[in-house]
């Protein structure tokens, strides 16, 4: 572990470096890959089935899971998943020993058999609500057995972040660089780490890739971003950079739409019979835990190991938290104008830069901000198509007027309608 955990902030620091440079500059990565489009897209089919095939056949399903599976059964059962998630050590036991002499099966109080989880319940609504499909298809048993559930929506947020990244790449830079951006989270070693654990690590950014291709559709764009920021508090920290896209003006349509997203997945909390009890169950049990959360998996909570001669870095921490609030506030209202390639950069340089900073941190969480990653390194020298203008009109009003502006190194004036290689035009 002490060897380890070091090794990924370079990496890390590096995703924020090169993002804030791309996202200030507006200039993509030259050496774009120039394989046929054809090569990849049957490249990415086939990596898509290999990885529903290992996830089938060669995956198991962690607590993280677990969870979700269990948060869908008590919505689905009408009981708010805060508090309610079964424990050990009831008053019955139901399953035998295992070969620590622990025994995990206990009856809890809905009367069922289950096995404990009793430290599940730290994540947003969403983080349950999106298991729920899979429950009601295939249900659960009650013991962490093989969760078919969990697989079920893992391999279906997997496949959806896929297509998600192929219709942004589509819609902003062309087939080719659909065909990229598709290929690049099939054949990433992380993404499949991540479904190969049936996390719920996939979901958070698989809402948000789909919000990024709405991107000028305000409203859509805050629904998407709630969908997110309620899945894995993390993505929060954007919400400012998508409310002012592509200016500096909030939008009001973001905040609505973000407003009504949040009202439908906190409507869970009105099963419980003290709403607003559980409104402050959910605070403990997800943001309180979340903040006081020790962990040896960052450099931030080694003071704790102050007998092997590490240093308490909890000062600095603060200090860069500080920092990482400071620039989602700035980065709301500069650069003045964002393309949709700075968007993109800037929100890898947020959550890059919130696991950075966080205590308790995994592998698992680089799926978070690699598609905005991919982004902003793998699309063409050239700036992705513009979606504001100096009048802040977005491309879809400028294609019925006939005009938009070209991504041009000086940002130039709106011209003619055109198409540059590889960068063609929406519709």
């Amino acid at each position: 572990m002490f060897t380890a955990v070091p090794l990924f902030y370079p990496l890390l620091l590096w995703v924020v470096l090169r993002g804030t440079w791309i996202g200030l500059r507006n200039r993509g990565t030259p050496g774009a890959p120039r394989w046929p489009v054809w090569v990849m897209l049957g490249a990415t089919i086939f990596l898509a089935g290999f990885r529903v095939g290992l996830n089938v056949e060669r995956s198991n399903v962690i607590d993280v899971g677990y969870s979700g599976v269990v948060g869908a059964q008590r919505i689905v059962t009408g009981t708010a998943p805060w508090g309610n998630f079964p424990i050990e050590h009831t008053k019955k036991a139901c399953g035998t020993a295992d070969a620590a002499g622990e025994i995990r099966e206990w009856i809890q109080t809905n009367g069922r058999c289950e096995s404990a989880n009793p430290e599940g319940d730290t994540y947003g609504p969403v983080a349950y609500e999106s298991y729920i499909p899979g429950y009601l298809v295939l249900g659960w048993s009650g013991k962490w057995d093989d969760l078919p559930a969990a697989h079920f929506t893992s391999i279906a947020f997997d496949l959806l972040t896929l297509l998600g990244l192929f219709l942004v790449g589509l819609r902003f830079g062309g087939q080719r660089l659909g065909a990229v951006l598709a290929f690049a989270w099939a054949a990433y070693p992380f993404t499949q780490y991540v479904s190969n654990s049936n996390t719920n690590d996939a979901l958070m950014p698989c809402f948000l890739v789909w919000g990024f291709w709405l991107a000028s559709r305000p409203a859509a764009r805050g629904v998407f971003a709630a969908l997110s920021g309620w899945t894995k508090f993390a993505s929060l920290l954007i919400a400012p950079l998508w409310l002012t896209y592509p200016g500096r003006k909030p939008s009001k349509g973001f905040a609505l739409g973000f407003a009504a997203a949040t009202l439908a997945v906190f409507s869970i909390l009105l099963l419980a019979p003290d709403p607003f009890h559980e409104a402050h169950v959910f605070w403990t049990r997800t943001v309180g835990f979340q903040i006081g959360r020790a962990a040896p998996w960052s450099l931030w909570d080694w003071g704790q190991y102050h007998a092997r001669g590490l240093p308490d870095l909890h000062i600095v921490q603060r200090l860069l938290q500080g920092l990482l609030l400071a620039g989602a506030v700035v980065f709301a209202f500069f650069p003045r104008h964002k393309s949709p390639l700075q968007l993109a950069a800037l929100t890898a340089v947020l959550l890059a830069g919130f696991e950075l900073v966080v205590t308790y941190w995994l592998y698992t969480y680089i799926p978070w901000f690699y598609p905005f990653a991919a982004v902003a390194l793998l699309a063409p020298a050239v700036p992705l198509r513009h979606l504001v203008t100096q009048s802040g009109r977005d491309s879809d009003e400028l294609d019925r007027l006939g005009t938009t502006r070209v991504g041009t190194r000086d940002e130039g004036p709106l011209q003619p309608h055109v198409a540059l290689r590889g960068l063609e035009p929406d519709g």
